[in-house]
């Protein structure tokens, strides 16, 4: 089972977090095989590139799994995270990051995450999957349910990432600044 997890950090918490970077990475080296897609969300404006949060998508056994991975993850645990938004999660794409044709680096880099009510939306690519880093629905538990849609990828400017996701389809969309993590 593939899930979606998005911890997103407390205000004035970016000392702490830097504090527990090697914590966090040895962390996520134990789930290295599990993992689809992972990395920062970074600030604009003028404490641009700090992180804001972490956006980690892995496939385990069950939901419990998916649980005491983000609630026993060490930033969460020391109180750098705000909260985490935890979902099922479908891999359109049937890749990880490390197999996205344009690499770790250049380009800007999103998270588009649009949380959905009503009748599903977007449950296949775009017909542009080589801008796609990671793509698939927002599901409840017992995956029978959708909640939303969430995409990683290069785009020119935030508006143009938003476009990956249909228009007036969602109750609310938000597009965050993201980057390729992990040890390079």
């Amino acid at each position: 089972m593939e899930f979606f997890v998005h911890h997103r950090d407390r205000p004035h918490s970016s000392a702490l977090r830097h504090d527990l970077r090697e914590e966090h990475w040895s962390y996520m080296d134990g789930f290295a095989a599990e993992m689809i897609a992972r990395g920062p969300t970074l600030a604009d404006g003028e404490a641009e590139g700090a992180p804001t949060g972490s956006v980690h998508i892995l496939d385990l056994p069950d939901p419990a799994a998916a649980r005491a991975f983000a609630f026993d993850e060490p930033c969460y645990q020391a109180g750098v995270y705000r909260d985490v938004l935890l979902r099922r999660w479908r891999n359109l794409l049937g890749r990880t990051m490390a197999d996205f044709p344009g690499g770790r680096t250049g380009g800007n880099r999103y998270l588009v995450l649009g949380l959905g009510t009503g009748a599903a939306a977007d449950l296949t690519p775009p017909p542009e999957r080589d801008e796609l880093i990671a793509y698939g629905p927002l599901l409840s538990d017992d995956g029978s349910a959708w909640l939303g849609t969430a995409a990683l990828l290069r785009a020119p400017d935030p508006h143009a990432a938003r476009t990956v996701l249909t228009a007036h389809r969602y109750a609310a969309v938000e597009v965050h600044r993201w980057q390729f993590g992990g040890r390079a």
